[in-house]
């Protein structure tokens, strides 16, 4: 097989003829389709992760399964899937026992199998999932990252019905956010400082653009503020969020959290335990590196 290999930190990659890898137990050989480009296949390019060359990258991949290796029985040949970046906890640990295996000790990620940057690809039938019918392997490839790491957030948001989603920094990850909030029912405001972006951001389904200038919290506190504040921004400029333009509301179970008068936009969202008011900060490398 082909394949994009990484021989050395900081060099152009090497476009190489390797052998063909066959699936072990528990295992499935993927011919990839297509295999997003990440943020952090720079971090990898440049040696930033726990890997060491040569290495073949690339954490979004999507394909068709050509072989199952012995014990597979939920995926099968022909089926269409992509490969998550974990891949698999040892089924033993206590994070694995209370269904959490990204937490496992010895958990495996894409670095331990290879990755998709070439045309076939081993991954554990435990870390791929299938695409549905109608999806394009081209369009499902980066929610394998990008697109876990937004829905991720919003479920530990835990939104409820009815409840605003204010979105800050609409890259390719606030654009998924921002698709992804509105799919599941949530009233969702973009917030930006580029009035060429509106027209674009309200096709994505934001409801209102707040288009904010230099002071994006001022502009959300005009509009009435929101429930949930996901940034996907690595360190946004307004990463801390004053109290006034989160919406009061109750939960169930609050999180512990802040007790000043400001709300610091983090990962997992922090929570004043008083009013309720939580912000949300999605970063596409916390996961990874909490993950090593």
């Amino acid at each position: 097989m082909r394949a994009a290999v990484i021989t050395k930190f900081n060099e152009p990659w090497t476009l190489k003829e390797l052998p063909d890898p066959r699936p072990q137990p528990g295992q499935v050989l993927v011919r990839v389709r297509a295999s997003g480009m990440c943020g952090t296949d720079l971090h990898v390019h440049h040696g930033f992760l726990p890997v060491q060359p040569p290495i073949v990258a690339g954490h979004e991949p999507t394909g068709d399964i050509v072989e199952v290796g012995a014990g597979v029985t939920d995926l099968r040949v022909g089926d269409r899937v992509g490969a998550f970046w974990n891949q698999k906890g040892c089924g033993r640990c206590d994070a694995c026992q209370k269904g959490e295996p990204g937490a496992c000790p010895n958990a495996q990620t894409w670095m331990h199998v290879g990755g998709g940057n070439s045309e076939l690809m081993i991954a554990w039938a435990s870390g791929c999932a299938l695409l549905p019918d109608g999806l394009s392997y081209e369009a499902a490839a980066p929610i394998f990252c990008a697109g876990y790491t937004v829905m991720s957030g919003l479920r530990n948001a835990d939104p409820k019905p009815g409840e605003r989603v204010a979105v800050l920094g609409l890259g390719g990850l606030g654009h998924l956010a921002l698709q992804l909030a509105k799919a599941v029912g949530l009233e969702t405001f973009a917030i930006t400082g580029q009035a060429g972006k509106k027209a674009e951001l309200e096709g994505f389904g934001a409801d209102e653009v707040l288009v904010s200038g230099d002071d994006p919290g001022a502009a959300l506190q005009r509009a009435g503020g929101a429930d949930v504040i996901a940034s996907p921004e690595r360190r946004p400029r307004s990463s801390r969020t004053d109290d006034d333009q989160l919406r009061q509301h109750d939960r169930s179970e609050p999180r512990p959290g802040n007790d000043g008068a400001e709300a610091e936009c983090q990962l997992p969202p922090s929570q004043d335990a008083n009013n309720g008011r939580q912000a949300l900060h999605l970063v596409a490398t916390t996961q990874l590196f909490n993950d090593q």
